[in-house]
């Protein structure tokens, strides 16, 4: 029995920031101190708030320590674990409280949070699936294949409302039923561990932290609809989750949980693990799937729908990770359950990946209906540097931008519909005043345009097209025509692409059109970029008397396009600035502006 559990984040995140060498540091100590037999360190997953990382939580206390570097580590032994007084210094300053800690749930990034897809993400070590199996784990196969038939399970989570949560949010249940209805004989369960969208890592979490739950709810999937094999298509670049997935479905098949004759129930499932080599398109389902069989990641024409061909032309079904999590604990708790949380329309939570201008970075579990504003302001902490939210990217490049002025918007499939943007995997970017909204349309676009597999002509040059018109305005070579003329090219590519890519990648031109169309007008009429982003249309300027003539930004001048006298102020020549910010960033004086 151990008096204390040190729980070290082994999220890619903080894999990064060194926390390998901060576990083997502790491992030393700990050997040093005599403490092994009493002292147990946990590799978990990663515990959300990304943002204070390297994190290394104690037990029984609770005590959060943020931003540990190895270095740290004696004085935690020495301090907390032999003499039994907190390092109050490393604490995550909110849970610093004068006499005691602040445990986690009352601090602002987790308290309105509610944990299902990542109920075990930095709880448990990923890598046991001894610690899986003591918090639930593998319960709900076992009440499944032991108490309900397969109609039962499709039934719970018809009412249960769960909906897909890889972007397009169909219903789950009415997704199973279709494929369960389906006369084949063999049938596959496919899980989409692709995510492509720039800074969206929600399933890869998951899959680093509880891969068990994915393992799980696809066996259940397979009982369900009657497939005896599944396929996990996860991204090579995800090595940490992609490590952990293999030794997790080992372990499951070790014990009798995955395989032949699962628990003695005459029910056969197994998994296998298959490498994408990054291709975007291959998030859309018959892309992943034409994958998986070994050809080039392309989508292919529905219907026929995958329900009745689909992975080698057999009835197949297709979520992503975090769908596939939620389901274990929906079996185990019940329809209703899961139905109380959500909107009317939006059952349950949803992770989002929140990333960009925004002081808590980090994966967050809010339930449906939770308006912009308490993720942001609230769990978010605000916009660094006391700059103003201007506005949030939600669903990548295939959603759209949220404006300020929309920031009380309850946060599900319907309302980001409707005000042109979508739910998408759960990718949150936030930006705020120094953001040029052109140049986040042109960004997501280059994107698009670079993960377009080229197989229709609306998508392959549509989105082209619609790039050069973007780069245009951004050179202020653009005209107030170009912008008519966009509005109407992404109308077009949205009724005529083939697949969900070209379909929603006119979003971003949309909705930023929709919402900040003055920006365009101020690129395309006074060949000015509001937020000084657009480099053409950005000149570097010497404020005369803020200039102390100290000749730091002359040395510094890649071109040599300074000049001066020393302590006499300077002056650009334009003619040969190429617009590096050099200067600006060695300035000390705050004496070079763009304008």
């Amino acid at each position: 029995m151990y008096r204390s559990h040190i729980l070290i984040c082994g999220g890619t995140g903080c894999t990064s920031s060194g926390s390998a060498r901060i576990l083997q540091t502790f491992q030393d100590e700990l050997t040093r101190y005599g403490l092994n037999e009493e002292v147990k360190i946990v590799k978990t997953g990663c515990f959300g708030l990304c943002a204070k990382g390297p994190v290394v939580i104690v037990y029984p206390e609770g005590a959060f320590y943020a931003h540990v570097r190895a270095e740290d580590v004696k004085e935690i032994v020495e301090e907390h674990l032999l003499k039994g007084r907190i390092v109050r210094h490393l604490l995550y300053e909110e849970t610093a409280q004068e006499d005691n800690i602040k445990s986690l749930d009352q601090t602002d990034f987790y308290k309105k949070q509610k944990r299902i897809a990542l109920r075990n993400c930095g709880v448990i070590n990923p890598e046991d699936i001894n610690e899986y199996i003591a918090y639930d784990g593998y319960q709900a196969l076992g009440k499944v294949l032991t108490e309900m038939t397969p109609d039962d399970v499709i039934d719970v989570l018809k009412r249960s409302g769960l909906r897909g949560r890889g972007g397009a949010g169909f219903p789950t249940g009415l997704k199973w039923s279709f494929a369960k209805a389906s006369e084949a004989d063999q049938k596959y369960v496919c899980c989409n561990a692709d995510e492509g969208d720039p800074g969206a890592f929600m399933d890869r979490s998951v899959l680093e932290g509880d891969p068990h739950a994915v393992i799980e709810a696809m066996a259940i999937a397979g009982y369900a609809i009657g497939a005896t094999q599944g396929y996990i298509y996860v991204r090579a670049e995800y090595p940490i989750a992609v490590k952990r997935l293999t030794i997790a479905i080992g372990q499951a098949r070790e014990l009798g949980l995955l395989g032949k004759d699962i628990l003695g129930s005459g029910f056969d499932f197994d998994l296998d693990v298959r490498l994408g080599a990054g291709a975007f398109v291959c998030g859309e389902e018959t892309a992943l799937m034409t994958s998986i069989e070994g050809h080039r990641g392309e989508p292919r024409p529905r219907p026929p729908f995958p329900a009745v061909k689909g992975l080698f032309g057999k009835p197949s079904i297709l979520n992503n990770v975090e769908t596939y999590a939620n389901i274990p604990q929906i079996i185990l708790k019940g329809s209703e359950w899961f139905a109380s949380m959500g909107t009317e329309k939006s059952k349950g939570t949803k992770v989002f990946a929140l990333g960009g201008k925004i002081n808590n970075t980090g994966l967050v579990e809010v339930p449906m209906g939770t308006t912009l504003r308490e993720i942001i302001e609230e769990i978010g902490g605000g916009i660094p540097n006391g700059k103003k939210f201007k506005a949030a990217q939600t669903g990548g490049p295939s959603g759209g931008c949220i404006p300020a002025s929309l920031i009380d918007t309850e946060i599900d499939y319907d309302n980001l519909l409707a005000i042109g943007s979508m739910m998408g995997s759960g990718g949150l970017i936030v930006m705020d005043e120094d953001n040029c909204m052109v140049d986040i349309a042109k960004f997501f676009l280059e994107f698009t345009v670079d993960e377009s597999c080229g197989k229709c002509t609306p998508c392959r040059v549509g989105t082209k097209r619609l790039y050069e018109m973007l780069d245009k305005i951004t050179k202020g070579e653009g005209t107030l025509e170009d912008l008519d003329k966009m509005e109407q090219l992404c109308l077009y590519i949205k009724d005529n692409a083939l697949c969900g890519l070209g379909q929603t990648a006119p979003n971003p031109v949309l909705s930023t059109l929709r919402y900040f169309r003055k920006e365009y007008e101020a690129h395309v009429i006074d060949k000015r970029c509001p937020a000084k982003v657009c480099k053409q249309l950005v000149h570097y300027v010497v404020v005369p008397n803020k200039c102390r003539g100290c000749t730091l930004c002359t040395r510094h001048c890649p071109v040599g396009a300074i000049s001066g006298e020393v302590k006499k102020p300077h002056s650009i020549d334009l003619e040969k600035c190429i617009k590096c910010g050099a200067c600006i960033d060695q300035c000390k004086f705050n004496a070079i502006v763009k304008e």
